[in-house]
């Protein structure tokens, strides 16, 4: 009896504990299924904007992901050369100074998906060779995946499998799962082991991680690829 009494009462004072300090016992639902994530342009709408200010330069606002799979850099392109802080370019030539300056985002990737074939813009001189995955370019009114080039981005000589570790995309700030920026009118964020980024006035929005790939354009509307998982 008194051994009973002193457990009625120890279980009575672990519950006063727990009701004086508001812990509480949860246990893992067996059948829960995380929501699916947002697509692009939910996701930069409904997010609030962070800005730290470690990322934002004068003329280029560059960041990685946590990962380091993701380098982007939100800058302006005169034609098709951008402003890169991690490629050489020839965006400051003189001969260029004639050509319109508009924002973008350029993203490279260590490891990517393949574009699909429609995505394949360009027939790289004519052998239609050499288009490749692993760089995403936002422009204000559209968004392509891939392009023509033969060797490796800095993402991938850094970051890649026979990556070096060091560079230019070593030394740049992280922005982490869940942070937003925005740069001219341009916002990104880091979610579902990706970056996203878009253009919310015009409907034109990507998504990128390991797994694949999503284009958005046309005023919203997705033009290739599905949300991929993480």
């Amino acid at each position: 009896m008194g051994a009973m009494r002193r457990t009625v009462l120890g279980i009575l004072a672990a519950c006063l504990l727990m009701l004086a300090t508001g812990c509480s016992v949860s246990t893992k639902d067996p059948d829960y299924v995380p929501p699916a994530p947002l697509p692009p342009l939910e996701q930069l709408k409904q997010v609030p904007v962070t800005q730290p200010s470690e990322l934002t330069g004068d003329e280029v606002t560059a960041f990685v992901t946590a990962d380091r799979n993701i380098v982007c850099a939100m800058t302006s392109a005169r034609g098709d050369h951008l402003n890169l802080p991690y490629e050489a370019n020839n965006y400051g030539d003189s001969a260029n100074g004639k050509l319109a300056t508009v924002p973008v985002v350029h993203c490279e990737l260590a490891a990517y998906p393949a574009p699909q074939p429609k995505d394949a813009t360009d027939t790289c001189n004519g052998t239609g060779l050499g288009y490749l995955g692993g760089t995403v370019l936002l422009r204000p009114d559209k968004v392509a995946y891939g392009g023509c080039r033969s060797g490796v981005t800095e993402m991938e000589a850094e970051f890649g499998p026979k990556g070096s570790r060091t560079g230019p995309i070593a030394e740049l700030p992280v922005l982490g799962e869940g942070q937003n920026i925005e740069r001219n009118g341009l916002r990104c964020s880091t979610y579902n082991g990706g970056v996203a980024c878009g253009n919310l006035s015009a409907g034109v929005a990507f998504f990128v991680n390991r797994a694949g790939y999503m284009l958005v354009s046309k005023g919203g509307t997705v033009t290739s690829g599905t949300m991929p998982a993480s």
